[in-house]
């Protein structure tokens, strides 16, 4: 089982200090909204690569007004070890990471923990521009890949320099080789990764018996088709030079991958679904997240599901929780009051968060 059993949250956010302990069983994180609920599940994104959950810099997760730098502290439980992870930042500088007292890589620690979360801000996701839904299709591939982070870095690293020359109508062929090979190489990364990830979550979501819907899912170019190879992605860069000037900025390429989702039972585009069913097609995708993850690493994530509780009825947050459960996933979940995780009963720990003049406290029921 992968599980946090200790966490300390110490100038994160509101939170001056927290020291929780934990047993593996789901989350329940409960109190007034702006309480400090959604900074634990923040903070707990953060034993993942990345920017976290609100993907926000260093400096803006310092608590306010001291902006001294913050730091998070766990002991996290793998199937194989019991390892602990410090993650902090100093007066606004990159967050660092530590596991078992010795430096290590964001890239390091994807190999560690696998954390995938659902947060409101993902309501939109089907009707939103094509980048947020690359931005969560990315998200999930980095669950199953660490190094795809890597590889998304150095891609729009070498494509913004291949735009600035584009922009600049610099023609030096040799200039533009070099950075192709860069693209070439990362964006074949990229795009791998996508289409394995893709093809997990429809397996996960065929096997399944689940109370929420199946989302087909497809990946599409905004035009043209995206090259199966490195080297056939390298050819379709030079090729496309001459568009790619005219324009001002490169057009072909995983940057202008489109993520398309169907309900499948109902073969609608996901875009015209109503919200709720929207939401329900959101909640089946990181469960198979979830269970794809179980199936290939022998552990499923950390969930982090806030405020999830307060979209559904109670029969599909019944069926929700029987899955987290089922799964034997430690699922973070938040709401405004305990009778939305009624159904849960003695199944998770409960957390109350108050605050009080700007300070977040948490207490353990």
């Amino acid at each position: 089982m992968l599980a946090l059993t200790a966490l300390t949250l110490s100038h994160f956010r509101s939170h001056m200090r927290a020291e929780l302990r934990l047993d593996g069983r789901p989350v329940a994180i409960y109190g007034n909204n702006g309480a400090g609920k959604t900074n634990i599940l923040e903070a707990v994104s953060l034993f993942s690569p990345g920017r976290g959950l609100r993907r926000a810099s260093a400096a803006e997760m310092a608590r306010q007004p001291e902006m001294l730098g913050w730091k998070l502290k766990g002991e996290l439980r793998t199937p194989s070890q019991t390892c602990e992870v410090e993650t902090w930042s100093e007066s606004g500088n990159a967050r660092q990471v530590k596991i078992d007292n010795k430096s290590a890589s964001q890239v390091a620690l994807g190999q560690v923990a696998r954390v995938v979360w659902l947060i409101p801000a993902m309501d939109r996701l089907w009707i939103e521009a094509a980048e947020g839904r690359r931005r969560f299709l990315d998200r999930i591939a980095l669950s199953f890949e660490p190094a795809h982070a890597e590889a998304s870095l150095a891609y729009e690293k070498a494509m913004r320099e291949r735009n600035r020359l584009l922009k600049e109508q610099i023609r030096d062929a040799a200039w533009y080789r070099v950075l192709e090979d860069r693209m070439a190489s990362a964006g074949h990364r990229v795009h791998a990764a996508r289409v394995q990830a893709v093809d997990l979550l429809q397996q996960a979501q065929t096997n399944a018996e689940t109370a929420f819907p199946a989302a087909e899912l497809e990946l599409m170019q905004s035009e043209g088709s995206m090259p199966s190879t490195e080297a056939e992605f390298k050819e379709a860069l030079e090729e496309s030079r001459f568009r790619d000037l005219a324009a001002g900025r490169t057009l072909v390429g995983p940057h202008r991958t489109e993520l398309i989702g169907t309900y499948r039972a109902k073969g609608i585009p996901a875009r015209d679904c109503s919200t709720g069913e929207q939401k329900a097609l959101l909640v089946s995708l990181i469960l198979a997240n979830a269970r794809a993850l179980a199936q290939r690493e022998g552990a499923p994530p950390i969930l982090l599901l806030d405020e999830v509780a307060a979209h559904l009825d109670a029969g599909r947050r019944g069926a929700l929780y029987d899955e987290i459960c089922a799964l034997g996933t430690q699922a973070w979940m938040t709401g405004t009051g305990p009778e939305l995780f009624a159904e849960l009963g003695g199944r998770a720990q409960l957390l109350e968060v108050s605050e009080a003049e700007g300070v977040s406290e948490v207490s353990q029921k």
